[in-house]
């Protein structure tokens, strides 16, 4: 019997229909785990026609190999002179440790991540935010480092976000037969990075999930069955 996580419910109303998102426990996704038999075994009792599977970007980008200890992270002098302007969120480390700064560094360049900082930091006393991300790129958006909350080994780990999750979102729809939609989700907001159909609208997807079903600290449920209530 699948159950919503603590504190979270199991039902949300969007645009007048009713869904329920039953979380997906899996084990600890490593480097090379095939995503397709993670999900399989975690959903495929429970699947109906019409279902959705979200996902969390974290284990599609670990599966990809794209988390890194951070002891074998050196970060750069311009690394360690930007994270000193980045807001540290209680949410997650985002690029507010040198690690993640770093890998933002390496994924998108020093002329990006300097020009979205300047960008940022005329703005910002405007009222505008999100310049930075806005111009970094979603890429960079999905970037996190480790948090004490975060599961071993992962707690020691920064990442970057997937690769090509679009092309993922559809593989995976091959493989499962339902649609797939891969996010980055917490308590402060939704970002839609995949989806197996184009059609599926970012501001329904991140309705489903505003109230972060999956959690966000030791749940082990980074998959999650979303269905319509008839």
């Amino acid at each position: 019997m699948l159950i919503p996580n603590p504190g979270k419910n199991l039902s949300i109303e969007v645009e007048g229909k009713k869904y329920d998102r039953f979380p997906i426990k899996t084990p600890v996704i490593k480097k090379g785990d095939d995503l397709v038999v993670i999900i399989k075994n975690g959903t495929g009792q429970y699947l109906e026609s019409g279902d959705f599977i979200f996902i969390s970007e974290k284990i599609v980008a670990i599966s990809q190999g794209r988390a890194y200890p951070i002891s074998e992270i050196k970060p750069s002098w311009m690394a360690k002179f930007l994270v000193r302007f980045v807001y540290k969120s209680p949410y997650g480390i985002g690029l507010g440790s040198p690690w993640t700064m770093e890998l933002a560094v390496r994924e998108v360049g020093y002329f990006r991540i300097l020009f979205a900082a300047l960008l940022a930091a005329f703005t910002k006393p405007l009222g505008i935010r999100g310049v930075f991300y806005l111009v970094a790129g979603r890429e960079v958006a999905a970037i996190d480092g480790p948090c004490s909350y975060t599961l071993p080994p992962y707690n020691k780990y920064a990442k970057l976000g997937p690769a090509k999750p679009h092309k993922v979102a559809q593989f995976l729809k091959e493989k499962l037969g339902h649609e797939v939609i891969i996010i980055d989700a917490n308590d402060l907001g939704v970002n839609v990075l995949g989806k197996s159909n184009r059609e599926i609208k970012d501001a329904w997807t991140k309705a489903i999930f505003k109230d972060n079903p999956l959690g966000q600290t030791n749940e082990q449920t980074p998959v999650c069955i979303v269905r319509e209530l008839k």
